[in-house]
């Protein structure tokens, strides 16, 4: 499938935008929410980070319950879609929306706590995804914590893994032509998004990182983390093998 190495750059736009905007029901939206208020001990106004924010889902939601959230994002489509949600659901001065790589997120010790979710890391390589674990340790105030989507963690991926699917949501067909390379440890995709009303079709390829548990784990607290805890679900269910998901909340190690 051979993805450019910096597919992530231009991959968000377009009818993947449209389809994400549209892709999960608020009722994951708040399960998830409430998973990251619990996990990062958030005290009322907490200042959060939330990178890569995408369209903002996770931020609006957070806001919406009081915090102060930066989303950061390298798509201008995707944020400019989280800021027309901020505005009609009233809380837009609560979230402040920049246009910045994951690898630098935010000034140094400036958060109260920060998240990474979505199945959103394993974009950047492995020298990559350890710069961006290390620029979340130093946003971080002492003390803060922070919680990491692992979802394409092998102990995830493998057991439900398909060569192809769909979905359907929001008017898009997004279908997927699945791939691992076992040499590399990567998950590779070809995307074909449909919109059914009008007919406009889009191919896209990606390619994901997969690390193990134990890898991921090991990344973390080389990146200067502390890992506090593991989960299998945002039910807080403990990490199995075939766990849907992948979750674990840590910290910065105290100097």
């Amino acid at each position: 499938m051979n993805a450019r190495p910096d597919w992530w750059k231009d991959f968000f736009s377009g009818l993947v935008v449209d389809f994400w905007r549209e892709a999960l029901p608020p009722r994951v939206t708040k399960s998830e929410a409430a998973f990251l208020k619990k996990h990062l001990v958030l005290s009322p106004g907490a200042r959060l980070l939330d990178v890569p924010c995408g369209h903002g889902r996770l931020a609006i939601e957070l806001a919406a319950e009081g915090f102060h959230v930066t989303g950061v994002d390298l798509s201008c489509e995707l944020l400019e879609a989280g800021r027309e949600e901020a505005s009609r659901r009233g809380v837009s001065d609560r979230i402040s929306w920049r246009l910045a790589d994951m690898r630098d997120p935010a000034p140094a010790a400036s958060f109260d706590g920060a998240f990474c979710m979505g199945g959103s890391f394993g974009y950047l390589g492995d020298d990559g995804d350890a710069e961006f674990l290390r620029a979340v340790a130093a946003a971080l105030s002492p003390g803060a914590r922070f919680v990491l989507d692992g979802s394409k963690a092998a102990e995830s991926l493998f057991a439900a893994f398909r060569e192809r699917h769909d979905i359907t949501a929001g008017g898009i067909r997004f279908e997927a032509e699945n791939r691992y390379d076992a040499r590399r440890g990567v998950y590779e995709n070809r995307y074909r998004l449909t919109h059914l009303a009008d007919g406009r079709v889009e191919e896209k390829l990606a390619a994901h990182r997969i690390y193990t548990v134990s890898h991921l784990c090991g990344m973390l607290e080389a990146s200067g983390h502390e890992v506090l805890d593991l989960f299998g679900s945002v039910e807080s269910a403990p990490v199995r093998l075939g766990s849907p998901v992948f979750i674990v909340a840590g910290r910065p190690r105290k100097a």
